[in-house]
């Protein structure tokens, strides 16, 4: 089936859906997003050198939700289109733009505190940092999984969720075998999250078991590498302080089959007034040395790293920063604030510097080291809340790159100015149908 079949089916199921939902559910809400985010990129996600000229370009993300519950049963859908501006013709035949669901699921209540989810869905657990659902991102990040949830009134919450990937275009297309090719994705996936809530505190436990296809060997050598991620997350309140702390360790193989044995630990404390908050923390991400026998870099696999580690994305976003073909790990020591100015206003104010965790080398020699020290970054972003449905961000971003982040991107001859500018707004609508009938 054409691409453009495709959606006019998932259309017309979409609207199939919404009219018989209409007609008996106790809910029906539907909304829509409109997202257009126009961007300058003159060293975003990697310097850029002397000679290249920046980048230029508007995204825009569009999505219809539906969502309908009746008694125990809630099932909700998300049709997304992702598209540059100018990349399709005024008149074409093909489209090359991303248009898939990005959520498709159905949840059931077995018991008042108990509850079934399978489908294509967003994980999102405590500050997104190792399972978020990317929504900064364009096309957000979703899996395929299936979800037990324990959530009761004492604050006490468990959930449990598993996931099986194959590749096969469509049944009975897989006859045979379960060698899985998509690079970057997890074969398998299973994690538990438990958590407690308190009066002025929350703290988390997570594990998660992820196995990779073994890509160096071809079948029938099916061999899948099971790496294990397993930590704490923890936030204390006191009166006009905040304290988080996290600390994660990841071991078993990588998707290579080396030995993974690496640790993040990250800490922040704010001050929280009304109009000029402050935030001072620190990230500290294990990394891995040139000609090291384990894998000591700390991935962060399915998290926001956009939140974290300088919006510029300089790394963890798709964007290696290493000398060995991993990465060479991060310190990242900053200060933030979030600035009210007028009423539905505010700026945010993010301070970076950013340091390796191990030593970095001279490119032409690598018995010559150099300093750790990879540059300091400058993130504002003003935010204004026109209305319930729209918002408007304006952004930019400065980067002082050092020479040392340039040999961990494999570039030389930086450009003097290295920055990133942005400018996006969001419409969403929403409606609930059962109140009009």
């Amino acid at each position: 089936m054409s691409g453009i079949l495709r959606r006019k089916a998932y259309l017309i199921g979409l609207l199939l859906g919404l009219g018989a939902a209409s007609a008996s559910a106790q809910s029906v809400t539907l909304s829509a997003e409109i997202r257009p985010r126009t961007e300058f990129r003159n060293g975003f996600k990697s310097p850029i050198q002397r000679g290249e000229q920046p980048a230029v370009f508007t995204e825009q993300r569009s999505r219809i939700y539906l969502g309908f519950s009746q008694d125990r049963l809630t099932v909700q859908l998300s049709a997304q289109d992702v598209r540059i501006w100018g990349n399709t013709n005024q008149i074409y035949k093909t489209d090359p733009s991303l248009f898939n669901m990005f959520e498709a699921w159905a949840s059931y209540s077995l018991s008042p505190n108990m509850n079934i989810k399978i489908g294509r869905q967003a994980l999102d657990y405590d500050n997104a940092r190792f399972l978020g659902d990317l929504d900064w991102a364009q096309q957000g990040r979703s899996h395929d999984a299936l979800l037990l949830t324990y959530e009761d009134t004492l604050g006490y919450k468990v959930h449990l969720g598993t996931g099986f990937n194959q590749q096969v275009a469509f049944e009975p297309g897989k006859l045979s075998g379960n060698y899985y090719e998509l690079e970057g994705n997890y074969k398998a996936m299973q994690f538990v999250w438990l958590h407690k809530s308190y009066a002025s505190s929350r703290i988390s436990f997570l594990f998660l078991n992820d196995g990779r296809q073994d890509l160096t060997l071809s079948q029938p050598q099916s061999r899948v590498n099971f790496r294990q991620t397993y930590g704490f997350y923890g936030e204390k309140n006191t009166g006009s302080l905040n304290f988080t702390g996290e600390l994660y360790h990841q071991g078993g193989k990588d998707p290579s089959g080396r030995t993974n044995s690496a640790w993040l630990l990250a800490g922040a404390l704010t001050l929280k007034t009304k109009s000029i908050p402050l935030t001072l923390g620190a990230d500290y991400l294990t990394g891995t040395a040139p000609g090291a026998a384990t894998n000591r870099s700390f991935d962060p696999l399915y998290g926001t790293n956009h939140k974290f580690y300088g919006l510029m994305d300089l790394f963890y976003v798709g964007s290696p920063h290493g000398q060995s073909g991993l990465s060479a790990g991060l310190q990242n020591y900053y200060l933030k604030s979030n600035i009210s100015l007028f009423p539905g206003s505010s700026l945010l104010v993010h301070l970076h510097h950013f340091s390796s965790a191990v030593s970095v080398y001279e490119p032409e020699n690598t018995q010559t080291r150099m300093g750790s020290d990879l540059g300091q970054e400058i993130d504002l972003v003003f935010v204004s809340r026109i209305s319930p449905e729209i918002t408007f961000n304006l952004g930019y971003s400065h980067l002082f790159a050092s020479r040392s982040l340039a040999a961990l991107k494999g570039k030389d001859n930086l450009s003097p100015v290295q920055n990133w500018a942005w400018a996006m707004i969001s419409f969403r609508p929403s409606i609930n149908l059962a109140n009009l009938r």
